[in-house]
């Protein structure tokens, strides 16, 4: 999958510790995604099961020609008996921040969610004072739906997320939105 010069891919097991240190290093992580310490082997673990594409989550590499700028996350949400949508999320390495990476990742994404399940409704939350993801998010089609109050703890206080959405008959008008 490639959309101008980005690309998704499966995460190669080398890769592994590049995604540890962008969960793990708060430097890496950036202000808005740093939750505190977790568990460091869950990537390998989760590798080891499945290499990161289970039925109800998964990750893929995001790239330009070969190099590695980071990932594209997503999981399953169930709403009622056989009814489901998908949640994703992006981390990027501090280098490529800024760049469109994310934006154009991020539309490689939704469009790989629409065209390989039969969902009807893609969405992504980030910090209300995370306006780079905010517009990210929004160049990409998603629509920003409101926010959610005290949803994430982070940094020793309750914080607000802004919910964004893309829904399956909105998909053709992304990519021209994207560029723009």
């Amino acid at each position: 999958m490639a959309y101008d010069n980005v690309m998704l891919r499966p995460v190669a097991e080398s890769e592994l510790g590049t995604l540890e240190e962008l969960v793990q290093d708060p430097e890496a992580v950036g202000s808005f995604q740093w939750f505190g310490w977790t568990d460091p082997g869950v990537w390998r673990r989760r590798w080891a099961e499945n290499r990161l594409l289970g039925d109800d989550r998964g990750q893929l590499a995001v790239e330009t020609g070969r190099e590695f700028h980071g990932f594209v996350g997503w999981r399953r949400v169930d709403t009622v008996s056989r009814s489901y949508y998908w949640s994703m999320g992006i981390q990027l390495l501090p280098g490529s921040r800024g760049q469109g990476i994310g934006t154009r990742a991020q539309v490689l994404l939704v469009d790989y969610l629409f065209g390989y399940s039969p969902v009807a409704r893609v969405e992504a939350d980030t910090d209300t004072e995370n306006f780079a993801e905010q517009r990210a998010l929004e160049k990409a089609g998603f629509t920003r739906e409101g926010v959610l109050r005290s949803v994430v703890f982070r940094d020793g206080r309750w914080r607000d997320s802004v919910r964004y959405s893309v829904l399956r008959e909105e998909a053709a008008t992304r990519r021209a939105r994207a560029g723009s």
